[in-house]
């Protein structure tokens, strides 16, 4: 069963499964309105949200914005999350299109990402490039630990300034 939503959505994951169970149930959730902020949720706003409560998956396109606190935020034309059965919790999405990623003060830049949110991994893929202050590295792929901060790459080219230390008297 799809249910489709159109023209200016913007929303908490949260909702994208309180959507998808009160679609495979009938009836809407109980109780006052969802705030529009809940520390620890991941936000999200799209312009279009198609939720699959079979596949327990949905797909934002359109000026696509997920963020998670303020160490994450995800910039992309098009992000699918699947949710979990047991209940409204987001644990994967795949975001394509170009895809700008904002983690812990480096902004990240690739074709397509994937974040697993139960392990706390990122994964940029197809070209990648990572910038902070005035320095940026260019790679074939990076995955960043969001728990820890770490950045592994591959295949890496870099311009990165050079600290006053160095430089003669």
């Amino acid at each position: 069963m799809k249910a489709r939503l159109t023209r200016g959505v913007a929303l908490a994951v949260t909702a994208v499964a309180v959507l998808a169970h009160r679609g495979s149930r009938g009836d809407p959730p109980a109780g006052p309105a969802l705030p529009t902020s809940i520390p620890g949720n991941v936000e999200i706003s799209a312009e279009h949200l198609d939720v699959d409560t079979k596949d327990q998956s949905a797909i934002l396109s359109g000026k696509v914005i997920f963020t998670k606190g303020t160490d994450l935020t995800l910039r992309c034309p098009k992000i699918e999350v699947k949710y979990e059965s047991s209940g409204p919790r987001v644990s994967w999405a795949r975001g394509s299109g170009g895809v700008t990623a904002d983690v812990k003060g480096v902004r990240a830049e690739a074709p397509e990402l994937e974040l697993d949110l139960v392990k706390q991994r990122l994964w940029l893929r197809g070209g990648v490039r990572l910038y902070r202050g005035q320095g940026w590295v260019a790679a074939d792929g990076a995955e960043i630990d969001l728990a820890t901060a770490r950045v592994t790459m591959t295949n890496v080219k870099a311009s990165l300034p050079v600290g006053n230390a160095l430089k003669k008297p």
